[in-house]
């Protein structure tokens, strides 16, 4: 199995929280970008393994959200032909700023120790090109 299946199982669940839209798991009801903006701490990260939340304070809709997305990542690994008992972590943090705007940064790590760590920026969220700097 590559690891780069697992990194596009990441930014897919990402990509579907970001948007609000959410069709992964059939729910319309989310603002992750405001809900993070709203407070001093500028940022959630969402850990989609456990369904936990950590940064600026959640909404239940978002709670809700977020522990359906932990409930469909098995499903999400199936579909993309990816092993979900290989994945050892899935955080995505997702925050705002005037220069970027909305953006987010998957990380995911297997059972192996391989980690990878990308910014996207946007809706959909596009690949930050190197050599620029995103400010977390």
């Amino acid at each position: 199995m590559k690891f780069d299946t697992l990194k596009s199982v990441g930014h897919s669940i990402a990509d579907s929280l970001s948007s609000g839209i959410c069709l992964l798991i059939g729910y319309y009801d989310v603002d992750i970008f405001g809900e993070a903006s709203e407070s001093s701490e500028g940022y959630m990260e969402v850990d989609f393994l456990t369904g936990n939340i950590t940064g600026s304070p959640a909404s239940a809709s978002l709670l809700r959200a977020v522990g359906m997305f932990r409930d469909i990542v098995p499903e999400q690994c199936k579909k993309q032909d990816a092993d979900y008992s290989s994945l050892a972590r899935l955080v995505v943090r997702f925050g705002t700023d005037a220069v970027y705007g909305p953006h987010f940064t998957v990380t995911v790590e297997d059972v192996n120790g391989r980690k990878s760590t990308e910014k996207y920026v946007g809706r959909p969220g596009k690949k930050l090109q190197r050599g620029h700097s995103l400010v977390q």
